[in-house]
C-alpha cells in the first residue's frame, strides 16, 4: 500500500476517533522533545511496539 498525504485536520480527527496511531518521525529523542504533538509518540517507541500494534490501525508519520 502507497503512502497517502492527509492533512492535519483529518490527521487529528482519524488519531481523536482512535483510528490513527500518529508518530513523531525524528529519530533523535531530542528532537522528538523539541517537536512533538501531545498525541504522538516517538519513532523509538514505535519500533519498540511495531510488533504488536494493530494491523488496521492507521498509523501517521510526521516531521516538522
Amino acid at each position: 500500500m502507497a503512502a497517502e498525504r492527509i492533512g492535519a485536520e483529518q490527521a487529528h480527527a482519524d488519531v481523536a476517533s482512535g483510528k490513527a496511531m500518529l508518530v513523531c518521525g525524528y529519530d533523535s529523542d531530542e528532537k522528538f522533545r523539541q517537536h512533538h504533538l501531545p498525541e504522538a509518540i516517538s519513532f523509538a517507541e514505535f519500533r519498540a511496539r511495531e510488533n504488536s500494534l494493530p494491523k488496521n490501525q492507521e498509523i501517521i508519520f510526521y516531521c516538522s
